[in-house]
C-alpha cells in the first residue's frame, strides 16, 4: 500500500509539473532518479535540477526548436515577478523576440517598460499553456497596461501581483454582455491577482503609445484588447480585434500576436 501510495504521489506530481511547467515533470523524474542513485532527499535534489535547468541548460535546447528565452532582468523588458520565468512560461519565437527589443528599445526612451507576463513554453507547438486557450506556438504574450499613482505621475507598478485581474472598468458593457451570455469564464482573471497591491490610475497616454509600437512592426499580427479600450484610446488599426466571449477578458493586458 505504501509503495502504491508513493508511486501515486510521483505520477500526481509528474502530472502537476507538466502541465504548468511543460518540462517540469521530466525534471522530476530526472531528479527522483539521481536522489535513489546518490541516496540524497528529493527535496534538495529537484530544486538544484530545476534551477540548473532553467537558468543554463533549457534555453539552448529550446533555441534549437525555435524558441527564444525572454531577458528576465533588463530594465526595458522583464516580466511582472519571477513566477513567469521559473515556470518556464517565457518563450517566444524569433519574430516575437525581435518584435519586443525592437518596441522595448524605443519604448524606453519614454520611460515605459515592457512587463511581461505569460508568454509560451519552451518546446512543441499545440502545447497548451494553461489557463490560455493559446499562447501554444511561440507567437502570442500578454503584456502589461500602464499606470499612474495617486499623484497621477506615471510608474512602472502594476495593481496586481500576477499581473492579471485588475480591470480598467469592471462593468464594461462587453464583460457584461458575455457574462450575461453564459460566458462564465470571460471575467475569471479577478480571481487570478493573487492580491492587489497598488492602488494606480490606468495610464491612457503611455498604454496606447505602448500599443502603437507593437503595431508599427510589420511582424504584429493581431493585438487583442477590450472594445470599449480601443474607441477609449482612440485607436482604428485594423489589427486591434475582439477577443470573442469564448476567451477571458482583455482590460487588463495587452495580447499580443505576430505572424
Amino acid at each position: 500500500m505504501q509503495r502504491i501510495r508513493i508511486v501515486f504521489l510521483h505520477l500526481a506530481s509528474f502530472a502537476i509539473l507538466t502541465v504548468f511547467t511543460q518540462v517540469g515533470g521530466l525534471l522530476w523524474l530526472f531528479s527522483v532518479w539521481l536522489s535513489i542513485k546518490f541516496k540524497k532527499k528529493k527535496r534538495y535534489v529537484f530544486p538544484v535540477v530545476y534551477l540548473i535547468f532553467n537558468a543554463f541548460l533549457i534555453p539552448p535546447i529550446a533555441n534549437q526548436f525555435g524558441r527564444k528565452k525572454l531577458p528576465v532582468f533588463e530594465k526595458q523588458l522583464q516580466p511582472k515577478n519571477i513566477f513567469y520565468p521559473l515556470l518556464f512560461r517565457n518563450y517566444v519565437d524569433e519574430n516575437l523576440e525581435m518584435v519586443l527589443k525592437a518596441s522595448s528599445l524605443e519604448l524606453i526612451k519614454k520611460d515605459i517598460r515592457i512587463t511581461y507576463l505569460d508568454a509560451n513554453f519552451p518546446f512543441f507547438d499545440g502545447f497548451p499553456l494553461l489557463p490560455h486557450r493559446s499562447h501554444d506556438d511561440g507567437k502570442k504574450i500578454d503584456i502589461n497596461f500602464m499606470y499612474m499613482d495617486g499623484n497621477g505621475k506615471s510608474t512602472n507598478k502594476k495593481p496586481s501581483i500576477s499581473g492579471y485581474g485588475a480591470y480598467v472598468d469592471a462593468n464594461n458593457h462587453t464583460a457584461s454582455n458575455c457574462l450575461k451570455k453564459g460566458y462564465w469564464q470571460y471575467d475569471f482573471p479577478k480571481y487570478l491577482t493573487l492580491g492587489t497591491i497598488n492602488s494606480l490610475k490606468f495610464d491612457e497616454t503611455k498604454t496606447k503609445s505602448t500599443i502603437k509600437e507593437f503595431l508599427s512592426h510589420s511582424q504584429t499580427e493581431k493585438i487583442f484588447i477590450e472594445p470599449y479600450l480601443k474607441e477609449r484610446l482612440h485607436l482604428k488599426n485594423g489589427k486591434i480585434r475582439f477577443h470573442g466571449c469564448k476567451a477571458v477578458r482583455h482590460d487588463d493586458h495587452i495580447h499580443l500576436q505576430v505572424k
